[in-house]
């Protein structure tokens, strides 16, 4: 396969990450529920509805006007900030000037534009047990991989590999956003529900690109 990624290789990234969230929302729910409202699970997938009414849309848009739509989509869902932030960081992505494909370095740089939206609508870091635990190490681990000449599919496996470290990291974690931070040291133990989508979600991103 051509290492172009196109307008369907992308939307295929978004099919398989949704069929992660699918698979394990009743958990992401539960691990929501140690610190949170128990409802993290179910405003994924309804997140995640809006991006697959995006991805069967077939209008014909250049890649960045797609991401910027199929943010936007998912910003209307409501259901809070978890909702909220997914969808200013796939919106962010379409900041970056893409047209009916990009290369890797490309995709790169429309995941650090959503990660630059992003960080201008939270406060919060790695190290605060929250999705940035995930989407940080991720997003710098396919950086790296494209600046090494890695094929997407490659540096997408090193992206998804370093999410779930970044989420099971979180366990070790005291929460500091969100209700969870009043819990203290009672949120130790638990893997963050926030981090823990980011890991599926680019694991989907992953088997999308194979």
């Amino acid at each position: 396969m051509s290492d172009e990624i196109t307008i369907d290789r992308i939307k295929r990234m978004f099919t398989e990450a949704g069929k992660q969230i699918r698979q394990e929302h009743e958990n992401l729910s539960h691990l929501d529920s140690i610190g949170g409202d128990g409802d993290h699970g179910t405003a994924m997938l309804l997140a995640f509805e809006k991006l697959d009414e995006a991805v069967q849309m077939n209008d014909a848009k250049a890649m960045n006007v797609w991401l910027k739509d199929a943010g936007w989509n998912v910003l209307a869902v409501g259901g809070g900030a978890s909702t909220a932030l997914l969808g200013t960081f796939i919106a962010g992505m379409g900041d970056c000037g893409m047209g009916d494909e990009c290369n890797c370095k490309g995709l790169a740089a429309s995941f650090e534009a959503g990660l630059r939206a992003l960080a201008k609508q939270t406060k919060a870091r790695p190290g605060d047990k929250t999705m940035m635990d995930a989407l940080v190490p991720a997003i710098e681990a396919f950086a790296a991989g494209a600046a090494v000449g890695s094929t997407a599919a490659q540096s997408m496996d090193e992206a998804a590999q370093a999410a779930s470290a970044g989420a099971e990291s979180t366990k070790q974690m005291i929460a500091r956003y969100g209700r969870a931070k009043f819990l203290g040291d009672k949120t130790l133990g638990s893997p963050d529900a926030g981090a823990t989508s980011i890991a599926l979600v680019f694991r989907g991103f992953s088997i999308g690109l194979r």
